[in-house]
């Protein structure tokens, strides 16, 4: 496993983290702690999650994968250090997080101390901001006129996230987060804190997380250009767009557990006629090059220039083994040719 520096902080995190949203409904304690113990094995040092899951986010399952990686710190407290842990706090929207309030200092403050509770930590490692306020173009929304720009009060923006920096601030400065991080976000977006935090002297953004696949590439070249050379890590997530990408979909199937099978908040947004037919094109790219498809989708993420590492998840330890191996060895360059040629002919399936 190969390590790159995190952005602007002063940690190294594996090419490849270790994702947990589905820990907590689809998977239990025991399936946790085994995935944990082989990413660890394999050399992942770098663990993601977030208040809100398990995923499909609900009530009952808000904040049980915290609490499962919390109980996997507790037997496991001298491993606690060769982990760089990451965790978000939720945006508005859910009744049952902080009544649907926005994202504010306050309520950050108050977010980091419930996490640390249930991850049985003293301290957060990266502490992400899971999506803005302010409408994200995200889950579908990243087509023109999804979004209405005009009518966002950027003044307003601009003091709930110089509200959200204090309370952060006040998080790094008691000892309980090293990093701060965004998810969901955009340019502008980054940017805005960015100079927030020199205006002020407040905690730097060092990583965002986004959705990135061969069916999701919008974040390239413009927003992975800013993160380049503002040194912000680039993390994405859903790099086999919620498993479709290892064909496993195909022709209308829905294996019994899968994420589709399960009630999808935002809807099966990414079923659509031409992601069925890129995801087979793909399949055929790897079967062509005797790779799996998950292989290739990626082998495919982590050569893109400028993603920093990139957010794995499964539900069987079988998928992780698979999903890790697809790290170990670069794609050829016949395969990146094939890959091309199909990315060509969609380029935004959904």
């Amino acid at each position: 496993m190969k390590y790159v520096r995190l952005g602007s902080s002063l940690l190294d995190v594996s090419r490849a983290c270790l994702g947990s949203m589905t820990w907590g409904l689809q998977n239990n304690q025991a399936d946790a702690n085994a995935q944990i113990d082989y990413a660890q094995s394999k050399g992942i040092n770098f663990i993601d999650t977030a208040e809100m899951y398990a995923v499909p986010p609900s009530a009952e399952t808000y904040g049980k994968t915290e609490a499962i990686i919390g109980n996997w710190l507790k037997a496991n407290p001298s491993r606690r250090s060769n982990i760089v842990l990451a965790s978000k706090i939720a945006g508005p929207g859910f009744s049952y997080i902080r009544d649907g309030s926005k994202i504010s200092g306050a309520n950050v403050i108050a977010a980091v101390e419930t996490s640390l509770k249930r991850l049985q930590t003293d301290y957060i490692d990266l502490y992400q901001l899971h999506w803005p306020n302010r409408q994200s173009p995200h889950f579908g929304n990243h087509w023109p006129n999804k979004i209405n720009y005009t009518q966002v009060n950027a003044e307003q923006q601009n003091e709930e996230m110089l509200d959200i920096l204090q309370g952060l601030d006040n998080c790094v400065k008691a000892g309980k987060i090293r990093y701060c991080g965004l998810s969901d976000d955009t340019p502008w977006g980054i940017n805005q804190y960015l100079k927030l935090s020199a205006e002020h002297n407040l905690p730097r953004m060092v990583s965002i997380q986004n959705e990135f696949s061969l069916l999701h590439t919008k974040d390239w070249p413009y927003l992975i250009e800013n993160c380049v050379h503002e040194d912000i890590a680039y993390l994405p997530w859903s790099p086999l767009a919620t498993g479709a990408l290892t064909g496993k979909y195909l022709n209308d199937k829905r294996p019994k557990g899968s994420r589709w099978t399960l009630e999808q908040r935002h809807g099966l947004f990414r079923d659509t006629t031409h992601a069925d037919a890129a995801v087979q094109a793909y399949v055929n790219i790897a079967k062509k090059h005797n790779i799996s498809p998950a292989y290739l989708a990626l082998a495919w993420c982590n050569q893109v220039n400028g993603v920093t590492s990139t957010i794995i998840g499964a539900t069987s330890m079988q998928q992780l083994t698979e999903n890790i191996d697809a790290f170990k060895q670069p794609l050829s360059a016949e395969v990146l040719e094939d890959i091309d040629q199909v990315l060509r002919q969609f380029p935004s399936p959904f």
